[in-house]
Formats: C-alpha cells, structure tokens, sequence
C-alpha cells in the first residue's frame, strides 16, 4: 500500500498525460467490443494476465514460462481474434464523414468539408419509393454509399447500372421480382446493384424483435460509412441506420432530412 502511495506522489505531468491516454483507449476499445462475443475475450486476456504477474510475485518458474510464452504470441493473436474490430475502428479514424458525425471531431469535420465539390445525388426517388413501398408494406433494404464503394458487396448480388428512379426502385423490391430479396446498393445517382448479400450484425444488445434486415442494414453500417433505409414488409415502417445505430419510424420528410445532412456537402457561408 505504501508503494502505491509513493508511485502516486511521485508521478510528473508525463505519467499522468500518459495513464490519461491510456484510461481513454483502453475506454474506446471497451466501447468497441460492448455487446460483442469479444468482450469475453477481452475478459479472458485481462484474466490471464492477472494470473501472469501473481504467478511472477510468487515464483513459479513453471508457471510463468507457460504464460509468458502464451502471452509474447498475444500480438498475433489478438490481431486475428479482433480483425473485424479492428478494421471498423481504423475505418472510423480514417473517415472524415465518421469524424463529422461525432459532436467531438466537428471541427474536423469542418475542415475536412472545405473545398470538397458537392455530392451528387438525387434523393426525391428515393423518398417517393420509400413512401410508396411504405404504404404497400412492401420490404426494401436500400445503401446509399459514400467514401466506401462496397465493391465486396457488390459483387454479392446482381449489377443494374441504371439512374435512379422511384419506379425502377419500387419494381425492383415487388415481391414478385427475382432482385426483390436481398439490398439495393446506390452510388451518387445511379442503383449499382440489387439483391446483395450484407454482413449481419452480431451485437447482441440489438432487440430480439428486429428481422433480417435491419440486421443487416446495422451490420452494414458498422462496417463502413453507409447510410442503410430499411422499409418494414410487417408494418410499412420506414427506419435509417448510421454506423450501426438504428432511427425507428420515420416519416418521408424526416427521412430526406438525414439524407441531405448525411449527404449534401453544404456551402460554408461564413466569411
């Protein structure tokens, strides 16, 4: 207890800067994997490290060999074990749009919007299908893409090439069409593809009641930039998805309201 008492005494600006920044990754990381089966393992690490150093405090040769072995491979491991994790955290450093979205990084966000040419995109058909569908209570799955093309994604389902319009839109999803299964994938002003496979999210916070395709459309958008519109085939209601959070029952205007703070580069004024 005395040693303790003494290390914290003694500590200048640099260890504390330094406990500082290391408390707020390890805090980002935690927020990363909550809700995760690798938070486990995270456990489970930390578990084993414990066990690590009481097994140095009390000489156990036999031990500690093991476990020092076990953990000078860790690197490797974790990289492997946490790969997804990983990439969707370096993707949210990386992206300007992902900064621009968290109140904290807003000047940068700032930055990063000056001198970027305006965004093309036509999002009235969009809207027009997602109400149409929405009263019919025919099922859609709808990603906008914006920095990240989704190219893996893409290659999933079938390549359409063609302008948007909400009734090109509206026929694709009819539950008669053979593209109708599956997510419509839209770049700028044009539907690149249709009937795409996404990656299913594995949060297990998520309410059990949500279907497959909100699921998706959360999976998505954990792993990239995207902005997902699910419309409900149960209840014609329109929902959004932002890097892997959920906005229920929307109406048609608040719907075009987020796509063009999402999307729409808009011109500073200031002067």
């Amino acid at each position: 207890m005395e040693t303790v008492v003494q290390w914290i005494e003694n500590l200048d600006f640099a260890q504390m800067l330094d406990l500082l920044i290391v408390a707020f990754l390890a805090y980002q990381f935690y927020k990363l994997v909550k809700g995760t089966s690798a938070l486990n393992i995270v456990l489970s690490i930390i578990g084993i490290y414990i066990f690590w150093k009481i097994a140095q405090q009390f000489s156990m040769p036999l031990t500690t060999e093991i476990l020092d072995r076990i953990i000078s491979m860790g690197f490797l491991a974790l990289v492997i074990v946490f790969q997804p994790e990983i990439r969707r955290a370096l993707f949210m450093i990386s992206t300007p749009t992902a900064m621009k979205n968290r109140r904290k990084w807003w000047f940068m966000g700032r930055l990063k919007r000056r001198g970027t040419q305006r965004r093309e995109l036509d999002i009235t058909p969009v809207i027009q299908a997602c109400m149409h569908m929405s009263q019919e209570k025919t099922g859609a799955l709808i990603i906008l893409t914006q920095l990240n093309r989704l190219p893996g994604t893409v290659a999933t389902g079938e390549r359409v090439d063609a302008l948007i319009s909400s009734a090109l839109i509206e026929n694709i999803f009819f539950k008669n069409s053979p593209l109708h299964d599956g997510a419509m994938i839209i770049e700028k002003n044009k539907i690149i593809a249709a009937r795409c496979i996404l990656p299913v999210t594995s949060n297990k916070n998520i309410s059990t009641s949500l279907g497959l395709r909100h699921r998706s459309a959360i999976g998505i958008t954990e792993q990239s930039d995207a902005l997902a519109i699910v419309v409900s085939e149960e209840t014609g209601a329109i929902s959004f998805c932002l890097f892997g959070n959920v906005t229920y029952n929307v109406s048609p205007t608040q719907l075009r309201a987020k796509i063009e703070e999402f999307f729409v580069e808009r011109i500073d004024e200031e002067k």
